[in-house]
């Protein structure tokens, strides 16, 4: 038998994950699942180009690398790759968790230092896949709740500025930006909680499009870029390059040990949700080593960190639908879409207050998700200080930026969103603060022997 057979039997544990359904019902899936986690997968480089007032050129060209990086992604990881990949429906896209570290990184450093940050923390996440029974310590529960909250909470201001019309928009705050943004809010939200199966996954999109529908109807939306725009390129390595700064590499590698804990998650989730089962030992593995490596070939295409996407989790366990084939048939529109400039000019072209009444939402429910992650945590006088010390850190430093005035540059990148001194605070206080142990029951006077 092949090599290849041999890594399929090892990693296959359910006939349902390995069905191919009809062609007329695993088309529309796997589109469904795209569409899930469209909006934000093309989030994170418009914030980050939108923050950086990058020429609309260059960000449709990272909005182009990113659709094609997470169909690859999302290819490997369902479909498999040798050692990578967990054989899962589980579909790959640039995480936002790393979105607070990336900006002040891409603000201070430039692109070429977020993408050399993004390469280590690849190969950082492969490596703990490689040896994940060795490193699952780090990431109790009380760690990864308080990591998945801080996320959340430092994500809400830039989904706020972006509803107020982007970040140094000239009428910022203006009334038809808070109206667009209104709207989205209100249509996504309505959806989400009152549709059901595709109409209630799909609800961002829904909110999207109907936004950006009005921002077209009255005037709000320039398509000129579309127009300019070509409709096939072919990926370009290393077209923005790759810069080397300790100071980047620091915060992205340590960053990237504690999201290994939501790949974990997300793997447990979909064998959970859609199996009733827990992921086998190589499912594990091969999924986190395949989010390492597929953030190694982002770097290399202009791309940001890859992940698996939560919101297709939920899509799993909602709908039933567990063949990986399903989700490969997503990957490969993204990989087309990828293809397509005018595509991406296209969602280049929608205004931030449509964008942030979308975001509003989802990082909100990033940080309910913490919060439900954290409802299952002991208490205790330990968990208490781990939780209130790393949020005390991550979003108070940040508050206050006359406290690092006198530090360097490759500093205050590291230390400007909060995120990376809290995460550190609550992985360090887990491993130095003494665990509770079963005390003894103290005797009491009427218990004693008598004479």
């Amino acid at each position: 038998m092949s090599n290849d057979n041999s890594w399929f039997r090892r990693f296959s544990a359910s006939a349902d994950v390995n069905e191919m359904p009809p062609l007329r019902r695993a088309v529309p899936l796997g589109i469904q699942h795209v569409l899930a986690m469209f909006v934000g997968n093309v989030t994170v480089p418009l914030i980050i180009a939108g923050a950086m007032d990058l020429p609309s050129e260059i960000t449709i060209f990272l909005i182009q690398a990113t659709l094609f990086v997470s169909g690859i992604a999302t290819l490997v990881q369902a479909l498999g790759f040798g050692p990578l990949g967990a054989r899962l429906p589980i579909v790959m896209g640039t995480s936002f968790g790393f979105v607070p570290v990336l900006l002040p990184i891409a603000l201070n450093l430039g692109l070429p230092a977020a993408l050399g940050a993004t390469l280590c923390a690849g190969v950082t996440i492969a490596l703990v896949g490689a040896f994940l029974p060795w490193v699952r310590f780090l990431f109790p529960p009380v760690v990864t709740g308080t990591f998945v909250l801080m996320i959340g909470i430092l994500l809400l201001p830039v989904g706020f500025a972006y509803a107020g019309g982007g970040f140094g928009a000239a009428d910022f705050g203006a009334s038809h930006h808070l109206l667009l943004a209104g709207l989205v809010f209100a249509v996504t939200l309505g959806c989400h909680q009152f549709a059901r199966g595709f109409w209630s996954e799909a609800a961002p999109l829904i909110g999207l499009v109907a936004g950006f529908a009005t921002a077209l109807a009255t005037g709000l939306v320039d398509l000129s870029r579309v127009a300019e725009a070509d409709w096939l390129t072919l990926p370009r390595p290393l077209a923005i390059g790759i810069e080397f700064h300790w100071a980047a590499i620091l915060p992205m590698v340590l960053l990237a040990l504690v999201t290994c804990a939501e790949s974990i998650g997300d793997i447990v989730g979909t064998t959970a949700g859609g199996l009733d089962r827990q992921p086998t030992e190589w499912e594990l593995s091969g999924g986190v080593m395949a989010d390492g490596v597929a953030s190694v070939f982002a770097a290399g295409f202009n791309a940001f960190p890859q992940i698996s996407f939560s919101q297709n989790v939920g899509m799993v366990a909602l709908t039933g639908v567990v063949s990986r084939f399903v989700v490969a048939i997503g990957g490969g529109f993204l990989l087309v879409a990828g293809l397509l400039p005018k595509l991406g000019a296209l969602v280049s072209s929608i205004p931030n207050a449509v964008l942030g009444g979308a975001v509003l939402i989802m990082f909100g429910m990033i940080t309910s998700a913490g919060i439900k992650m954290l409802s299952h945590v002991a208490f205790d006088k330990r968990n208490m200080v781990i939780i209130g010390v790393s949020l005390s850190v991550a979003i108070g430093l940040p508050a206050h930026e006359d406290l690092l005035a006198g530090a360097s540059a490759e500093v205050r990148a590291m230390l400007d969103s909060g995120l990376i001194p809290g995460a550190l605070c609550a992985m360090l206080l887990n491993l130095l603060l003494p665990t509770p142990g079963k005390r003894a029951r103290p005797t009491r006077v009427a218990e004693l022997p008598h004479d």
